[in-house]
């Protein structure tokens, strides 16, 4: 497995804690109305999204062409 491959293995492993997390501490805002949940739901869904955007570029990022 090349470092890339597992970069990837790694990034995708990152949107799918931040993703859960998020969902995760939305639900206990919507539990407990606590402002600081909402808060990290928000956080950790833009960084899913900013880790997802930086997977779909890694190549770009890398001086690559795409494989798709």
């Amino acid at each position: 497995m090349s470092i890339v491959a597992f970069h990837r293995v790694l990034i995708t492993a990152a949107i799918a804690f931040c993703a859960f997390f998020s969902a995760w501490e939305f639900g206990h805002y919507r539990r407990d109305d606590d402002g600081s949940g909402v808060v990290l739901a928000l956080v950790f869904a833009v960084l899913a999204v900013g880790f997802g955007i930086y997977l779909v570029l890694l190549d770009r990022f890398l001086g690559r062409k795409s494989s798709s």
